[in-house]
């Protein structure tokens, strides 16, 4: 009986853990280096396809209202089609001087291919900001279609002490502002500041470098003159001692 208990319990472990790896296989979000407060910041949505006979066709993610965001743009995606909603904001925003009145509330993904297959995930990137400076994260829900029409919302928000629920919301962990108190991403305005300096400290190497040459020539010149000088005295004065 033993013998046989045991066997059974070998067979069922491993269909246990097949029935339960799709729980951990779910939409999330996460930063391209950091997402610090008060900055902007590129995420990625990874959603992993679940299922094994039918594609992931569509990808509904919708911003959190209590903390929105003046700036958000996603990056194109070949077989892919995509549709940015914006809603006016009941109390406006203010982002370097000027006054924002609407913001992103949702971004729709929507295959015009053949989607996520079997057996991949996606990653669908954003450039967003400015961060909120008054919260450690944020919440955003998801909703993910399938090529059979199964819809699946990842929609509930995880709670500290608690389990993960069964179809989490994805959530954005903000880090603390940089020392200057922003923690922008890097532009081509910061780019081009970062390559001035290099091009003046090249220039002034370049320049310091052909003065050292022109020394290092001038020299050897009178180096060899003094020595064609020294040479010329040792020859003259030999001439006149043999006269």
């Amino acid at each position: 009986m033993k013998a046989s208990r045991l066997a059974a319990a070998a067979l069922a472990g491993p269909a246990v853990l097949v029935l339960s790896a799709p729980a951990f296989a779910h939409v999330s979000v996460q930063p391209e280096g950091t997402a610090a407060k008060g900055g902007y910041a590129v995420v990625d949505f990874k959603v992993p396809n679940e299922r094994d006979n039918a594609s992931t066709t569509k990808l509904e993610v919708t911003f959190p209202a209590d903390h929105p965001l003046a700036s958000v743009m996603p990056q194109p995606m070949n077989g892919w089609k995509i549709e940015v909603t914006k809603s006016k904001l009941d109390k406006p925003l203010e982002v370097h001087g000027r006054k924002i009145s609407e913001a992103v509330t949702k971004v729709t993904w929507t295959a015009d291919g053949k989607g996520i297959e079997p057996g991949y995930f996606q990653k669908f990137p954003l450039s967003m900001g400015a961060l909120p400076e008054d919260t450690d994260q944020l919440v955003f829900k998801a909703i993910q279609t399938y090529s059979n029409k199964e819809v699946v919302r990842w929609i509930e928000v995880p709670q500290k002490g608690q389990e993960e629920p069964d179809t989490p919301a994805p959530v954005l962990q903000l880090a603390a502002a940089s020392d200057d108190g922003h923690g922008h991403g890097t532009s081509a305005e910061d780019t081009a500041d970062d390559a001035k300096p290099a091009a003046q400290s090249t220039a002034a190497d370049t320049s310091k470098s052909g003065s050292d040459t022109t020394a290092r020539v001038l020299g050897i010149i009178g180096i060899v003159v003094g020595a064609a000088g020294v040479a010329y005295g040792v020859l003259a004065g030999r001439r006149r001692t043999a006269a």
